[in-house]
């Protein structure tokens, strides 16, 4: 602790309180099921919203063979976190790791990402659970309700839950991870006995000048549906998030996330296949809740459909569970080392820190009315264009952290080659690269896609506003939490 009250690599660490990190203390509950779980429950909903978006700019064609890439990125990306965070059993998780490899500023930009991610993440899955709660409300009683009202109350139940002691939003997760798949799952079953599916729905859409059945808008759709196709993974990441919750981090995170990937590539592969299958791509290309399309469309009785609707709930609401959880912590643990302000950090009697998940939910929340708001004026289709749109920014996000975590994966093999490592990725170096090399190209594509000028201005403004306050005032409030006192240490090492 020497080194409070002095200056570090560009920043400066302060003294805190006694009993600073008594009022910021978590518990160890979790084990390898219940964080596949919470790996499971925080993507499963990209498998019953988001992803059709991708057909609409890269038709079947392009949306599988984006899959088949994020299949690579994944699994590169994974097993460098898995390495990482056995070495490095932090709350910080992405922020740990680039803080690490990168130093301060690396580490705030990583985090920052990360936070960008989760919680536009958060609003997204609140932006389609309304969706389908709204279409359920309709068909069974013929009523509705505005959108700003059910974004309102899915943030209220999701906070109160996840206040309410990692035990139960671990427990929650892991049966509602199974509930969802069970869904998909009997989804799947109709589908192929219903006598819809036919091969030619997949290829239903139009082509363009230059495009075909199965690329009806070129090869340059391929690169346009990968941020939409992200969506079927986007989330299993925040497994490091959950180090300090786990009874042993360096074991179970990194088997955690093996198993949960296979998961999430059969049940993506299966909803991209036969949900688009029975409805054709050109029909659910832009739908809002397209899982329950297709259950309407198999059983011909929409309050019927309705009802198994209930049962789609499940699966948004196991990654609303699951992002918010992430969130969540993202922010508990830039808090309590000073870059986020302080009191962030502060957990309840549960152990959870329930200001950070308030203070998200404000942003996310505020962020959906502005949206919505702004592409009203005007537009048709408003709805799913603000969902769109929020979506984007959450994969931009993704797409900057992942580079950034796989550039860290990187810098620790050459920088510290005999770090104790209790789990070496598979994949090594080449998975590191992989996942540098996808997200970076990704990113481009964002870069050239004029239809993602809207989520870029809106995170380049978040992000030059964050790093002028950080650089003027955050880098100095800084606190020798676990992530920056391991950081330190190795950089000892290192010298």
């Amino acid at each position: 602790m020497s080194e409070q009250g002095n200056k570090v690599a560009g920043v400066t660490y302060n003294k805190v309180e006694s009993g600073y990190f008594e009022k910021r203390q978590l518990s160890r509950v979790a084990g390898v099921w219940g964080l596949w779980g919470l790996a499971v429950a925080a993507v499963i909903s990209g498998d019953f919203s988001g992803w059709n978006f991708g057909l609409d700019v890269g038709g079947f064609g392009g949306l599988f063979i984006a899959f088949g890439i994020l299949v690579v990125m994944y699994y590169g990306l994974i097993f460098s976190i898995g390495e990482m965070s056995a070495a490095m059993p932090h709350t910080g998780g992405a922020y740990s790791f680039g803080r690490s490899a990168m130093g301060p500023w690396g580490g705030f930009i990583t985090g920052l990402a990360e936070t960008i991610t989760y919680v536009a993440t958060t609003a997204v899955v609140v932006f389609f659970s309304a969706a389908y709660a709204e279409g359920i409300l309709n068909d069974l009683l013929g009523a509705s309700l505005p959108g700003w009202v059910w974004w309102l109350i899915l943030y209220v139940i999701f906070i109160v839950l996840n206040a309410s002691g990692a035990t139960i939003a671990f427990r929650f997760a892991l049966v509602v991870a199974i509930l969802a798949i069970g869904v998909l799952v009997a989804f799947s079953v109709m589908a192929v006995f219903s006598g819809l599916f036919s091969f030619d729905n997949l290829l239903n859409i139009a082509p363009e000048a230059g495009g075909n059945a199965f690329l009806p808008f070129g090869p340059m759709g391929i690169l346009y549906a990968i941020p939409f196709a992200v969506w079927f993974f986007l989330g299993i990441e925040e497994l490091p998030l959950a180090a300090e919750e786990s009874h042993t981090p360096e074991k179970d995170i990194p088997r955690a996330g093996v198993w949960a990937r296979g998961t999430l590539i059969v049940t993506g592969l299966l909803v991209l296949f036969l949900n688009t299958g029975v409805l054709g791509a050109e029909e659910v290309r832009v739908s809002g809740e397209p899982l329950l399309d297709g259950f309407r469309a198999i059983l011909q009785n929409d309050q019927l459909a309705a009802v198994l609707g209930l049962l789609a709930l499940i699966g948004l609401f196991a990654s609303l569970q699951g992002i918010m959880f992430a969130y969540g912590r993202n922010m508990y643990s830039l808090s309590r080392a000073g870059y986020y302000p302080r009191f962030l950090s502060v957990t309840n009697k549960k152990k959870t820190p329930l200001v950070a998940l308030i203070a998200g939910a404000i942003i996310g929340f505020a962020a959906l009315v502005v949206i919505d708001v702004l592409t009203a004026i005007g537009s048709e289709g408003a709805g799913a264009v603000a969902g769109a749109v929020v979506l984007n920014i959450a994969v931009w996000g993704a797409m900057l952290a992942y580079g950034m975590q796989a550039a860290s994966f990187l810098i620790l093999r050459k920088k510290f080659p005999n770090l104790n490592r209790p789990y070496v990725s598979p994949w090594g170096v080449f998975g590191g690269w992989a996942a540098l090399v996808i997200s970076a190209f990704t990113f481009v594509g964002f870069l050239i896609n004029p239809a993602f000028l809207p989520a870029i201005i809106g995170i380049a403004v978040v992000y030059l506003v964050m790093l002028v306050i950080f650089a003027i005032w955050g880098r100095h409030q800084l606190v020798l939490s676990p992530e920056e006192e391991y950081a330190l240490a190795a950089r000892k090492e290192s010298s």
